[in-house]
Parts: structure tokens; C-alpha cells; sequence
């Protein structure tokens, strides 16, 4: 099933006259404008694709780091620990 949108028809003539303010209304509307020359179309304006969200920066390290043996024991032996001598 299609979905017919209303789409504008506008002479390459008046396009030309009005090209910035055109495509900005395009960007504002999201309403595509089909350009003609003497009746027969030439051209579509098209809004572009919405712009895609930044993601969050959390979460965003996951899967890029290999944990090799223990992340919570001590480094060094307890033994060698000036605070652990008699």
C-alpha cells in the first residue's frame, strides 16, 4: 500500500526567482516540491532524512576492553606492604 502526499508543483522559472527560500521551506515543512519546465517535471526537492541523535556517551566503551586476571586484588604481594610489617 502507497501513501500518496500532497506534492506542490512549482515552474522552473519561479524556482530559480525563490530557490533559497524554496528549499527552506522544504527543511520547515518536510513537504516535497516538484519542479517543472513547461508542465513537464525536471526536478523533486526533497526534505533530507531526520538528523540522527548523538548516543549517550555511557555505555558507549562497551565491549572495547579486556579485563586479564585481577582487577581487585593487590598488585603486589601483601607481604612486600610496609603497613603490613611487624
Amino acid at each position: 500500500m502507497s501513501i500518496m502526499v500532497d506534492v506542490e508543483e512549482m515552474a522552473i522559472s519561479k524556482f530559480k526567482a525563490t530557490c533559497l527560500s524554496v528549499v527552506e521551506r522544504v527543511r520547515k515543512t518536510r513537504t516535497p516540491i516538484l519542479i517543472t519546465r513547461h508542465g513537464v517535471p525536471v526536478a523533486q526537492i526533497i526534505p533530507p532524512p531526520p538528523a540522527e541523535q548523538p548516543k549517550s556517551w555511557l555505555g558507549s566503551m562497551a565491549g572495547t576492553v579486556t579485563i586479564l586476571g585481577d582487577v581487585v586484588g593487590p598488585i603486589t604481594d601483601p607481604d612486600e606492604w610496609e603497613a603490613m610489617r611487624d
